[in-house]
């Protein structure tokens, strides 16, 4: 780690320093939660004063406060035996009350010091923020590309491609992205109970007036051309994405995306990959090759290397560098379900915001 500039966590708009220290793994054993990585602390960056993203109320025997947390997350909360939790308990001289395991509901901190509960609740909040960060993401926000215009121009750049490429290494028709689900991808979330997803969606709301502002309450006009792939070589790609931009050639649409994920961002909703969104409408990507409903996190760079076999784009890029996949007219930003489909093939939304 770099000392002049460690790595920092930012949760409920407080932020703490992570200091990484030598990893402990331990292996699961049966009725018993496991603490998979206690090789992480943190420690605020004034000092340890009053929780101020929690209530705390005063009771007739000292202090309480209640976090919400999601179910899939008490086991990290508790720990293998018991460890993690008894470890904070004494650290805080708090008592932490955690639902059953499958029980949606609020972890409970009780202490006879209102500074001892605020600690606690600061170390539970950076234990979940952690755990949190190491889960695959549920939902994402997305411009659907899926129009029929769209889609038949994908097939035809698909037919071509294999008539023409297919000698290529690598290049075959399991790579290619199902034409009912294409899209922007503006930013991925993980949602683990029903109330953070009717939390992301209320946010998503939220953010209506700054649309309309953008789009002046009119679809936005745009067009599918060209394509470029993620990486420095072309002999060994992983994504192929078709480029996308307004027929104004105007910014709207960058500007709304990188909007929407600092709105997510500030809420806590989403973690910072990027300095700004790559909109990229992804046709030809390597992970599909095992698993044809995978999906990207939807920014640069490799990942997944070992599950994935790249192939060589070269003469792909130089065929149909511009391309034409066609033009339609954008009408709403969506929160999609991951690995889920609707009535028309595309993924299932939890929420949605109009441009009109």
């Amino acid at each position: 780690m770099d000392v002049l500039r460690p790595a920092l966590v930012n949760i409920n708009g407080r932020i703490y320093r992570r200091n990484a220290i030598k990893d402990e793994h331990y292996e699961e054993q049966e009725d018993d939660f496991y603490h998979d990585e206690r090789g992480t602390e943190y420690e605020e960056s004034a000092t340890d004063e009053v929780c101020e993203s929690h209530s705390i109320e005063q009771t007739d025997n000292g202090f309480r406060c209640a976090i919400e947390v999601p179910s899939v997350l008490y086991k990290y909360i508790i720990g293998k035996k018991g460890e993690t939790r008894k470890r904070l308990e004494t650290d805080t001289k708090t008592s932490i009350n955690i639902p059953k395991q499958g029980v949606e509901g609020q972890i409970v901190i009780t202490g006879s010091q209102k500074s001892a509960v605020s600690s606690a609740a600061t170390r539970v909040e950076v234990l979940m923020d952690s755990f949190r960060r190491k889960q695959p993401f549920t939902h994402f926000l997305s411009f659907a590309l899926n129009d029929p215009q769209i889609q038949e121009g994908f097939h035809a750049f698909k037919a071509k491609v294999l008539e023409q490429c297919s000698q290529d290494n690598g290049v075959d028709e399991t790579i290619f992205q199902n034409p009912s689900k294409l899209h922007l991808t503006v930013g991925t979330l993980v949602l683990l109970n029903d109330a953070e997803v009717n939390k992301a969606c209320d946010h998503l709301q939220e953010f209506r007036h700054v649309i309309k502002d953008l789009t002046e309450g009119k679809p936005l006009p745009l067009e599918v051309t060209g394509i470029e792939y993620m990486n420095d070589d072309p002999a060994m790609v992983d994504v192929l994405y078709a480029k996308v931009n307004l027929k104004d050639r105007s910014d709207r649409l960058q500007v709304m995306a990188n909007r929407l994920v600092e709105h997510f961002v500030s809420a806590g909703l989403m973690f910072r990959e990027w300095d700004k969104v790559k909109l990229h409408g992804t046709v030809m990507n390597t992970l599909f090759r095992k698993d044809s409903t995978a999906e990207d996190s939807g920014g640069p760079g490799r990942k997944n290397m070992r599950d994935r076999e790249a192939f060589d784009a070269r003469n792909i890029l130089k065929t149909f560098a511009s391309y034409r996949f066609g033009e339609f007219d954008l009408s709403s930003v969506q929160l999609s379900q991951r690995y889920s489909t609707d009535c028309t093939g595309y993924y299932s939304s939890a929420g949605s915001v109009s441009f009109t």
